[in-house]
């Protein structure tokens, strides 16, 4: 069994390209935020009830929907809605990369470190095109083989793959194992002023690849049409010296 779910939402086109692929593989089932969720990391629900609303299948997956985040939606996947502990969870396709520091923020990734934390393989799938009718026609032969991969070898405990497809592929198409480019957002807040007088401000900014030479890295990868598999841990322990605090 196979669980799908995403941060664009339940109508999103990603995640029915991504669950059509997925209905190859296994018996599946997507469970999904019931309204787009970007950039909500691994964010949980703990104030509000959480409803679940089963929909239409679709090409043989049963679909649901939940009023909460994505790693709300695997979570009560697991607890209510499955009938056993899957064997993988894929999250995606999302519109809009997430390599670099973006993987830190998207509820995409977020997804796939919950099903981590079940100890379950999870993969996280992103193509770099925002737009709602983005095309991943491209995108799905390899879907198919990473997923196919992974199924039969498993991954190490505590690890997903944040796996990004660029906009187009290279003539010479092909994926590679890297790692996330070094980069930051500007994080620029826009100044508006609503109809009684008041302020209020909107996230704005641009990102900026901080290592635009190194070729090594996932947002390389995508300038030049490669597709990127960087795989992610959901220990975020950095090993210091252990007598880092007594030397100073």
């Amino acid at each position: 069994m196979i669980l799908v779910s995403n941060d664009d939402g339940i109508y999103a086109k990603g995640v029915h390209a991504l669950t059509d692929v997925m209905t190859v593989l296994g018996e599946v089932v997507t469970v999904c935020p019931a309204a787009p969720q970007s950039g909500k990391s691994m964010a949980i629900t703990s104030d509000t009830p959480l409803r679940i609303i089963q929909t239409d299948d679709y090409n043989g997956a049963k679909m649901y929907k939940v009023n909460g985040t994505p790693v709300d939606c695997v979570k009560i996947a697991m607890h209510t809605i499955l009938p056993r502990i899957p064997d993988l969870v894929v999250s995606g396709i999302n519109h809009g990369s997430n390599a670099s520091v973006n993987a830190v923020y998207s509820g995409t990734v977020g997804a796939a470190f919950e099903g981590c934390a079940f100890g379950i393989p999870s993969i996280a799938f992103s193509i770099a095109d925002y737009s709602p009718d983005a095309c991943f026609s491209h995108c799905l032969p390899f879907v198919k083989a990473i997923t196919e991969t992974v199924l039969g070898k498993g991954l190490p405990d505590g690890m997903a793959l944040n796996v990004n497809f660029p906009k187009t592929l290279a003539d010479n198409a092909c994926m590679r194992v890297t790692k996330g480019c070094k980069g930051r957002w500007t994080d620029e807040y826009r100044e508006y002023t609503d109809p009684n007088g008041k302020k209020f401000y909107w996230l704005t900014g641009r990102f900026v690849n901080e290592e635009p030479d190194n070729t090594d890295t996932d947002e390389w990868c995508l300038a030049n049409g490669i597709v990127s598999i960087v795989p992610v841990a959901l220990d975020r322990t950095v090993h210091l010296q252990k007598d880092y605090f007594y030397n100073h």
